[in-house]
């Protein structure tokens, strides 16, 4: 601390993000082999542009599937989701959330919609917040799979999410995207 207050050029590699962010003026994300993101610490620390820097920021416990075929392998895809809530300790009730609501879209919402299913999940568990994001993007006509969707998975997906949204994108071959927000405790 006491030589970056003296207006000295320095360089510091360290995983302590509080103290690099005390002390610097520009950060250096490292991943993929180098230099994958580098702007000023208010942006790299409370707004990170890119994905693999705001996972590692915000310590994101990440999750992807993938699906192209109406005869994916469902059980495998489950103890996949188990693995995965096992291996970064997830509780229980988030664990059960994120399965329900993968579940319950794929199967019961988008499968029936999709002729040649292209699906893409990624599963964000946030421990510090104690949030899960479930983000589904997929291809097929820009509509919005809720309207006329299977009542009960809908009731199943409202009642284990705070927050349920469809928007229409352009991205990857992908023309549509769901997004989805749990929480451990419901009443937050």
């Amino acid at each position: 601390r006491d030589l970056s207050s003296s207006g000295k050029t320095m360089m510091i590699v360290t995983h302590d993000m509080r103290f690099s962010r005390s002390i610097c003026n520009r950060v250096f994300y490292m991943d993929q082999g180098g230099i994958y993101d580098d702007d000023t610490p208010d942006v790299i620390f409370d707004n990170p542009q890119q994905e693999l820097t705001r996972r590692f920021i915000y310590q994101l416990k990440v999750l992807e599937l993938f699906i192209d075929s109406k005869t994916y392998d469902y059980l495998g895809e489950g103890a996949e989701i188990d693995r995965y809530c096992q291996k970064n300790q997830i509780p229980y009730t988030a664990a059960v959330n994120i399965k329900l609501a993968v579940e319950e879209l794929v199967t019961q919402i988008l499968m029936p919609l999709l002729d040649q299913p292209k699906i893409h999940i990624v599963v964000e568990y946030n421990e510090k917040e104690e949030k899960t994001l479930v983000k589904v993007r997929y291809n097929g006509e820009q509509t919005d799979p809720f309207t006329g969707a299977d009542e009960l998975s809908m009731v199943l997906l409202r009642n284990h999410s705070s927050s349920i949204e469809y928007t229409p994108i352009s991205e990857d071959g992908y023309t549509n995207l769901i997004t989805i927000e749990q929480n451990d405790d419901p009443g937050k």
